[in-house]
């Protein structure tokens, strides 16, 4: 049993109520607490040593990974995250400096988005380091974009460019706030969600949670030069397109639109964020499945990418 096997199972039959607006299975839940024009975000997220960052990590980018990961969940959701709660899972023999350099790392992402971190607990976890961050955030009701937006004809992007995060871009992203407002302000986004697994493995979701399909474009997928110096210091002969598709935590956007508005949101990109990559990779189409047009033609795309547990 994978992590989406488990999840599956076990949000089958959770309670909901009334102010529940959607829960389990996006990259937020939402609420609604009964305020004017706003919904509430809620995520949480965890970093784990050994999984998510080695002992070679800085303090700081530690703490910063933490809370920039629920952060990206909430871009996702094109929202504005307001307040943070920190769970530490400890050593008992910990180094009081190394954690308030974690915490240096939080402060310094949350004062540049507006955050306070107002709280949280710590325990004893003996094995390894653990951090768990919970964001409360919020979205003009009507304007968050769900993963089960997407549309047959529908223009799919990403911003940035994809894999080999584990280079280093895993540590130090950016979460994709100002963008992911921008874009739902000005666009009707039909569906969008962050690249966290990587690019096979959700935009599969977004198909699942769409009931459609999609076709990707080879040589539109913008490959990042870490996957490429990657791949050239591999020797099991994995591509850099199959580390764009796979390699995950790439923390970028993956969005789609309708295809008339592909041409006039790009060159409203250019001007309002003209040093960052967005590039149209592919297109929903109404069957299932999806596939990837290279030279060699139309296939099933094979690759997926990271599952916990498997």
């Amino acid at each position: 049993m994978n992590e989406f096997d488990l999840i599956a199972r076990l949000t089958r039959s959770l309670p909901a109520n009334d102010s529940t607006v959607v829960g389990a299975g996006d990259d937020c839940a939402v609420i609604d607490l009964g305020l004017a024009d706003r919904w509430v975000l809620f995520k949480t997220d965890a970093v784990v040593e050994g999984i998510h960052f080695t002992t070679a990590a800085l303090p700081e980018q530690i703490g910063h990974k933490a809370l920039a990961r629920p952060l990206s969940d909430i871009a996702a959701m094109a929202g504005t995250p307001a307040h943070a709660l920190v769970t530490l899972g400890l050593r008992e023999r910990f180094d009081a400096d190394f954690v308030e350099a974690i915490y240096g790392g939080m402060r310094a992402l949350a004062c540049r988005h507006g955050v306070a971190i107002v709280g949280g607990e710590t325990t004893t976890n003996p094995e390894r380091l653990l951090i768990s961050v919970s964001v409360l955030g919020t979205v003009t009701k009507g304007r968050s974009p769900l993963r089960r937006g997407a549309q047959a004809g529908d223009a799919i992007f990403v911003t940035g460019e994809l894999g080999g995060s584990r280079l280093g871009k895993h540590l130090d992203f950016e979460p994709r706030l100002f963008e992911a407002r921008w874009l739902a302000g000005s666009f009707a986004i039909h569906s969008m969600m962050d690249i966290s697994d990587g690019l096979a493995g959700d935009l599969r979701h977004m198909l699942h949670a769409s009931q459609v399909g999609a076709e990707l474009l080879a040589e539109a997928i913008p490959v990042s030069r870490a996957a490429k110096a990657g791949a050239r210091g591999e020797t099991s002969g994995r591509s850099p397109l199959l580390a764009a598709l796979a390699d995950g935590e790439d923390f970028e956007l993956l969005f789609t639109v309708a295809s008339g508005e592909a041409v006039p949101l790009l060159d409203a990109w250019k001007k309002q964020f003209p040093e960052l990559r967005l590039t149209c990779i592919g297109r929903i189409n109404a069957g299932s499945g999806l596939t990837i047009r290279d030279k060699r033609g139309v296939q099933t795309l094979t690759a997926h990418g990271y599952v916990h547990f498997s």
